[in-house]
């Protein structure tokens, strides 16, 4: 086969893979979003431990950035149409800033908000990011969001999701603000690790001529994982 078209047939599957990976995405959120807790074994073995434990809680906060479906979806939704290093320095910084913040603040002063509204506002974040994406706002509203404010804000309130998620394992006093820093550190790692293959992809699939045709699908796939955590976190909050 001649190379070119064989770089052509492969670029062209990179956006059904992408698509699968949201579709996947889709269900770990319906199934997360049931179980709905902190891993046993993790929140066990905190539970267990007092004092400055740096290491653990890097390994933690990366561990739930890498794992987090949500944070994810909306850094892939933020990153979408941004081709230039240094714009997309500027949304991810935003985004760090805003859950750095409400996380460490709302851990150490105790701020606490019910897991399934943070996570369901979360889930809206999503949507939101995807609507930007379709720009469905320009046509609903007859303006443009302004988008740095709108990661800004929203990371803000996925900090809170994560200050959640740091409550719940009822972290000792002792040692509590080295160890809020250094799962906020774990967190960034995990970022960054999420947001290179993010790119990686993103930067094969931008090469196919498919790439603007399957935007559209991308963006509507990743809306409706947005819905189904709004629709799945608001139900646990009704019924718990």
């Amino acid at each position: 086969m001649n190379p070119i078209i064989a770089g052509d047939v492969r670029l062209s599957r990179i956006p059904w893979l992408c698509l699968c990976v949201l579709g996947l995405t889709l269900l770990g959120a319906t199934t997360e979003a049931l179980a709905h807790a902190v891993a046993e074994g993790d929140k066990g073995y905190i539970q267990e431990i007092s004092g400055i434990q740096l290491l653990p809680f890097v390994y933690l906060g990366a561990k739930h950035m890498v794992t987090g479906y949500d944070h994810i979806l909306f850094l892939f939704g933020v990153i979408f149409f941004l081709y230039r290093l240094q714009h997309i320095a500027i949304y991810v910084s935003l985004f760090a800033l805003g859950h750095s913040t409400t996380m460490l603040a709302g851990v150490y002063f105790g701020i606490g908000i019910n897991s399934y509204i943070i996570d369901a506002i979360i889930g809206f974040s999503i949507v939101y990011k995807a609507l930007d994406n379709l720009g469905a706002f320009q046509r609903w509203l007859g303006y443009q969001p302004n988008t740095k404010v709108a990661t800004l804000v929203f990371g803000f309130c996925h900090g809170f999701g994560l200050s959640s998620k740091i409550l719940d394992y009822n972290v000792s006093p002792d040692g509590l603000l080295p160890n809020l820093l250094a799962f906020n550190v774990g967190v960034e790692v995990g970022q960054l690790l999420a947001l290179a293959v993010i790119l990686i992809a993103m930067g094969f699939w931008r090469r196919s001529p498919s790439f603007l045709r399957h935007a559209y699908t991308a963006n509507v796939v990743m809306m409706t994982a947005g819905f189904v955590l709004i629709g799945y976190q608001l139900t646990g909050w009704f019924v718990s």
